[in-house]
């Protein structure tokens, strides 16, 4: 049995603040700097532009079967500096039950920067 997590209690204007949005995956490189096997991704979010992520997903995940993949992201988040590469965005995934990520994506295609609401 899992044990629960202590969930912290937000405002709704709180989650108004978080910026998901979905984005189409235009480039996969490998990124062998990284201390846990991840790709760095390009990701095409419409109307915002192009955004660059690293994401810990190469166990479910090959380049290849990326390409064209619609993503949900988090957008507002401040740019993160991890290794020598820059991730403007937050790709969202939740675990497997080995604890390996699989990314949330939409089951039908929708327009490249829509705003999860």
């Amino acid at each position: 049995m899992l044990e629960c997590e202590m969930m912290k209690t937000i405002q709704f204007d709180d989650f108004l603040k978080v910026d998901i949005r979905v984005g189409t995956v235009v480039s996969v490189e490998e990124y062998p700097e990284a201390r846990k096997p991840a790709y760095k991704l390009e990701i095409d979010f419409g109307s915002l532009g192009k955004k660059r992520s690293s994401a810990q997903i190469t166990h479910h995940y090959r380049k290849e079967g990326l390409i064209g993949k619609q993503i949900i992201a988090v957008v507002n988040f401040s740019p993160k500096q991890i290794g020598k590469f820059m991730s403007e965005v937050l790709v969202l995934g939740l675990p497997d039950e080995n604890g390996m990520i699989v990314l949330l994506e939409p089951n039908l295609k929708v327009s490249d920067g829509s705003k999860l609401f």
